[in-house]
């Protein structure tokens, strides 16, 4: 969720996301329950894209499982779908928190139906009823599901999701891994997958959809594995944490209840507000506020410990709006292996020519060209050696500079990133730098 994690390996360790024990099963005893958590609901629906309106169903589900911090909500998941080219493409979202804080952001499904009349599911969310019901909606078998990743957070539905498609193929990102026990694929649920290998043009989605593999080498205690797709008619990117784009409202799937809860002023916001008075008053519910616990929500995701969570919208206003790759996925993951990390973006810079991007979390689809792709990886070149840096040419060097922005952090909300980072390697729990160029 680009958020903090179990201190394990680069962004896994600190991204809400350990990979172990499985979870995430429907009850179905549990009836009453369902019939409770049963409500009318809204998807939603974003920019241009069109917006459809359901009854909403089943949404119980639970998942209390994923060391150190289980993914909430437990009970109760809300889906939205939002489509995005018409006929073609739809996002299916759904609130993520961590274990039992008030810290939540949106999970995202990707669904492409293919020339075959199949769905293409990327990035499976927790199947429950309302959730299978909407992807039933479109009308169209599913086909193939994909785990683009080896990160607990999206592995822990695959299982469950499958088994609610017991035909369609199941594919995964190669390298997969958990911690603390390095448990196989079929603890998580996940039976007769077949591994995504870089540009294979033998897979049932090749004339339409093409990959490109990041697989680092270890940069603590295992790999960070990732794979972008490129859906050709549309001209799409879909990544799961490469990059994001911090919207400046919240997802409509997070819930007025966990943004006020954020916006209260607990033992964290004391402790991260410059020595300024913090009142104990109730928080009202109101559009100020809940925007305020957006605000912190985002601080905390994406630098564990920012400077000031009292005030916090100086710093949400730099990292807002903009497409940039998440400090805590550019601190312990990719300036730890800038060299292979610089391959596969210019592999897909050069190969691709997207229009869109569509993340895993936070805003999406993205207006974004292969510049702004560039722009926000413009950190690499500082960390490379002149021999790695090839010269630019006129779109590169705009992006250069571009990027001179986009990756750009606050430096107070940066320390406790830095000294973390700093502690990890101390340790041996993380690399300081991991050459992963083939030469």
């Amino acid at each position: 969720m680009g958020s903090a994690a179990a201190v394990a390996s680069n962004c896994c360790v600190l991204k809400h996301r350990v990979n172990t024990f499985v979870g995430g099963c429907s009850l179905k005893s549990i009836s009453e329950f369902r019939k409770k958590s049963s409500c009318r609901l809204v998807v939603a629906s974003s920019g241009n894209t069109d917006t459809t309106i359901t009854q909403g169903t089943g949404r119980f589900y639970i998942n209390i499982t994923g060391f150190p911090f289980p993914l909430g909500p437990f009970l109760n998941r809300r889906t939205f779908r939002t489509q995005v080219v018409k006929n073609v493409i739809w996002l299916f979202e759904q609130e993520q928190a961590l274990g039992f804080s008030s810290v939540s952001t949106n999970i995202r499904m990707t669904v492409i139906k293919l020339k075959s009349g199949g769905l293409w599911i990327h990035a499976p969310i927790a199947p429950t009823k309302e959730c299978i019901k909407l992807v039933k909606e479109l009308g169209a078998p599913v086909e193939c599901i994909v785990l683009p990743t080896f990160a607990y957070e999206h592995k822990i539905f695959v299982g469950p999701f499958s088994r609610k498609f017991p035909q369609a193929q199941v594919w995964v990102a190669p390298r997969q891994w958990s911690w603390p026990l390095n448990l196989p694929l079929e603890f998580f649920g996940i039976f007769g997958s077949k591994t995504i290998k870089d540009d294979d043009f033998s897979t049932p989605w090749a004339n339409e959809i093409e990959q490109k593999v990041l697989s680092s080498p270890e940069v603590g205690i295992g790999p960070y594995v990732e794979v972008a797709f490129y859906h050709k008619p549309s001209r799409t990117l879909l990544v799961t944490d490469a990059v994001i784009f911090v919207p400046r409202q919240p997802p409509n799937c997070i819930s007025k209840e966990s943004l006020l809860a954020s916006a209260k002023n607990g033992l964290a916001v004391k402790i991260l507000s410059k020595g300024k008075e913090v009142s104990d008053e109730p928080v009202v519910d109101n559009k100020m506020n809940r925007q305020k616990g957006w605000e912190r929500m985002v601080l905390q995701i994406l630098f564990l410990g920012p400077s000031n969570l009292l005030e916090p919208n100086a710093s949400f206003a730099q990292m807002s709006q903009k497409l940039i790759v998440s400090p805590i996925v550019k601190t312990l993951v990719f300036s730890k292996v800038p060299e292979k990390v610089k391959d596969w973006i210019d592999g897909i810079a050069r190969d691709w020519r997207f229009k869109r991007i569509i993340p895993a979390h936070f805003s999406a689809p993205i207006n974004a060209s292969r510049s702004d792709f560039l722009a926000a990886f413009a950190f690499l070149d500082e960390l490379l050696d002149d021999r790695y840096v090839t010269r630019p040419s006129l779109s590169l060097l705009v992006a250069s500079l571009m990027g001179k922005a986009a990756s750009y952090f606050p430096p107070d909300d940066m320390k406790t990133l830095s000294s973390l980072d700093d502690f990890l390697v101390s340790v041996g729990a993380v690399k300081k730098t991991v050459s992963g160029r083939k030469r």
